[in-house]
């Protein structure tokens, strides 16, 4: 069927307000796709909240504000508290630094023990470190100026992602004030696309692979903050709780969960405890590999059908595409796209 000339230049002149509307914000695409992702996952409670204030869906509720003021503060609390921490620490190491370069580092007594290689690695040790010379040659690297840049320079970032998320949090009560509308026109789009019923179940399908996602980092961050936090008292850390809470928000994100038990290991390093920052490093890894590349696959694919390989490879193949909001959108891609898979095999398999 032809199309008159009225409907393709209503066509392309609407392709063109699209595409202006796309490039006008571009910028806040991921900031968007986080409002969407929180907005999703935490769907059940405001509904729960809205049922028990007896507040109505597109008006501003106080459910909407009280819930935002809760994410905020779940979220943001912990990050400052961990940049604060985070500084001073790295003020302390620091000086410390500068006194070992001053009056060097003597050898642990312990390598006088080790049969065979003891005396050899204690006078390695001696000369690389022993005389305030050799330790200053040795730390040069590691001066306070290049610490507390280094540090200034995280802060600074970690600083500008607390200030995106505060602005992901202004949006959110809005998102949630009409959730119930948009969600019904992109449920009718997403029928309008891949046909009646069939779009509904894909949006259904990527909504449950979001939920999947977050609970499973949940349950991982709760876990790990656990287990490590006995490896930290076992070790013989001061505040093994707190350690253990910033692990476990760490360990939202894979693999980054060793940024503090790494530091930890090192820490005991230097006060000579070597046996117990060896184990409490390699505890932490076995526990990181187990869990990122075993558990978490298995409770987000368990949820939403999706084979084991394939859900390792949507956290990781999104987040080497998309940055830590693949670790979202990767497994719901995936999703989607073995639900549209597995359609497809049923219509060939019609006669």
């Amino acid at each position: 069927m032809k199309r008159n000339p009225e409907d393709r230049t209503r066509f392309i002149g609407g392709l063109l307000i699209l595409l202006t509307g796309c490039w006008v914000l571009h910028s806040f695409f991921p900031l968007l796709a986080w409002v969407v992702i929180l907005v999703i996952t935490t769907w059940p409670i405001y509904q729960l909240m809205l049922t028990h204030s007896k507040e109505q869906h597109g008006k501003m509720t106080w459910s909407a504000v009280i819930l935002t003021l809760l994410i905020t503060t779940i979220i943001v609390a912990p990050m400052g508290y961990g940049l604060s921490r985070l500084t001073d620490d790295a003020q302390a190491f620091g000086q410390m630094l500068n006194q070992m370069q001053n009056i060097g580092i003597p050898p642990p007594s312990w390598l006088d023990t080790l049969p065979v290689i003891g005396h050899t690695l204690k006078e390695s040790w001696f000369n690389a470190l022993g005389s305030p010379e050799a330790a200053k040659t040795s730390l040069h690297g590691l001066g306070t100026s290049n610490v507390l840049g280094q540090t200034k320079n995280f802060a600074g970032q970690l600083l500008n992602h607390i200030l995106t998320f505060l602005f992901v949090m202004l949006v959110l009560p809005f998102v949630y004030q009409h959730g119930e509308s948009l969600s019904r026109q992109i449920l009718a789009t997403c029928n309008k696309l891949f046909g009646a019923n069939t779009g509904s179940r894909y949006a259904c399908h990527a909504a449950a692979a979001l939920r999947a996602t977050v609970n499973g980092m949940l349950l991982i961050g709760i876990a790990k903050g656990l287990l490590l936090g006995v490896g930290y008292a076992a070790a013989g850390l001061s505040h093994p709780a707190l350690l253990g809470a910033l692990t476990g928000m760490f360990a939202l994100i894979p693999f980054a969960a060793k940024l503090i038990f790494g530091g930890c290991s090192l820490v005991l390093a230097a006060q000579g405890n070597i046996g117990e920052a060896v184990g409490l490093f390699s505890y932490g890894m076995v526990l990181t590999l187990i869990t990122d590349n075993y558990v978490r696959p298995v409770l987000i694919g368990s949820a939403v059908k999706l084979p084991f390989i394939w859900t390792l490879l949507g956290i990781f193949g999104g987040m080497e595409a998309f940055g830590l909001l693949g670790l979202f959108l990767g497994p719901t891609i995936l999703a989607v796209l073995m639900s549209i898979w597995r359609d497809w095999l049923k219509e060939m398999e019609k006669p």
